[in-house]
């Protein structure tokens, strides 16, 4: 009975360390999905960069890099943060979001091509 104690109990703490931090993971990648959700949407009303940066950041995951690009008349933001645990065991959770420009819509002067903003 001792010895299949302890081979089981170490296994059940490993199990249930696995499936928290896999928890603790999960959310973190929805994080970045809002904030990069977030920061297109603020790209998309014409807001100014830094504006656009500090909503994406100020949604993301602690420690998380944002990028924003305007492609056409798209705006792109990306999000990336190293996941929760260890030095995030090495996987970086990633999210990027698309959203049409407003001022394409409307017919104003268009932010040009390529524009870019990133925060670290």
């Amino acid at each position: 009975m001792t010895a299949e104690a302890a081979v089981a109990v170490p296994a059940l703490v490993i199990f249930t360390l696995s499936l928290v931090w896999a928890l603790m993971s999960s959310a973190a990648q929805i994080q970045c999905v809002d904030a990069a959700r977030a920061g297109a949407r603020a790209a998309a009303r014409s807001e100014p960069i830094t504006t656009v940066l500090a909503a994406a950041k100020a949604a993301a995951p602690e420690g998380a890099r944002v990028a924003v690009e305007r492609e056409g008349d798209f705006w792109r933001v990306r999000v990336e943060s190293p996941a929760p645990g260890p030095d995030g065991l090495g996987i970086t959770l990633s999210a990027e979001a698309a959203a049409h420009a407003e001022d394409a819509l409307v017919g104003a002067e268009p932010v040009p091509a390529g524009a870019k903003g990133a925060l670290q």
